[in-house]
């Protein structure tokens, strides 16, 4: 069986004292520990300035602390950067790496993508890996052969071990805080062929076994008709992860 996840990516959101709050009700709400390092459950994806603080009031049996980025480089003269080995030292369990904003605003390419997978699992952390096609690959009938190349040229570099621990999480970008969801049809479509080139890549058994989210406007309101569908594992949430009550909706419809 298929581990479950449901993960919230604050972005760019909250100041410190808003995150803890937020993170503390999230805490407060959730009675299962069933957090296993970013394999299962719960995560939370808050900005840099608040893991160290975030993770000193949640409970990391029932959360799992996510960064939302990381360094393509260990350690040295990058001045702005947070390595992964840093994320790690304060708690940090899973990283949220090529997420459509930093592949259109930061120019990231599946090199350094590829680079920062690497360092993550150096580290014992898991990457939670982003793809997904914009509205006119999507209508130009691209979006299979984009997501294919996205996750071929980083994840289907790594060995079956290194794969194995990972997280993949489609996000069509037309669908990213604009209001639009795709279809359940839309979403379960490019899931289950997700689903298979990996299969095609590794075999039908790890296949079976890989944790496939969807990332696009997903809310309490059409999360159970997605999270019902073969193929969604559960989501990546954006938005409706800054309300504690909405993000524990979501929580609840998987």
């Amino acid at each position: 069986m298929r581990k479950k996840i449901v993960a919230g990516n604050w972005k760019m959101n909250t100041n410190l004292q808003e995150g803890i709050k937020l993170a503390k009700a999230i805490n407060e709400k959730l009675t299962t520990k069933n957090c296993d390092c970013g394999t299962t459950g719960v995560v939370i994806a808050p900005p840099f300035s608040h893991l160290y603080a975030i993770n000193e009031v949640i409970d990391s049996d029932k959360i799992c602390l996510t960064a939302q980025n990381c360094a393509a480089e260990e350690k040295g003269a990058y001045t702005g950067e947070i390595s992964a080995e840093m994320l790690k030292s304060i708690g940090v369990k899973a990283v949220i790496l090529g997420h459509s904003e930093r592949r259109a605003y930061y120019g990231e390419i599946s090199e350094t993508l590829l680079k920062k997978v690497k360092l993550v699992q150096k580290n014992g952390m898991k990457p939670i890996f982003c793809c997904g096609e914009k509205l006119e690959e999507r209508e130009a009938g691209n979006h299979f052969k984009i997501v294919e190349n996205q996750i071929k040229e980083v994840l289907f570099e790594l060995s079956a071990k290194d794969f194995e621990n990972s997280i993949i999480a489609y996000e069509p970008v037309w669908a990213i805080g604009t209001g639009v969801t795709a279809s359940a049809e839309q979403a379960q479509e490019i899931h289950a062929f997700i689903r298979k080139i990996v299969a095609d890549k590794f075999g039908q058994e790890l296949a079976e076994k890989k944790t496939i989210l969807y990332g696009g406007s997903c809310k309490p309101s059409n999360a159970k008709e997605l999270f019902a569908q073969k193929d969604i594992d559960g989501g990546l949430i954006g938005g409706a992860s800054l309300k504690a009550d909405d993000f524990f909706g979501i929580i609840e419809a998987i």
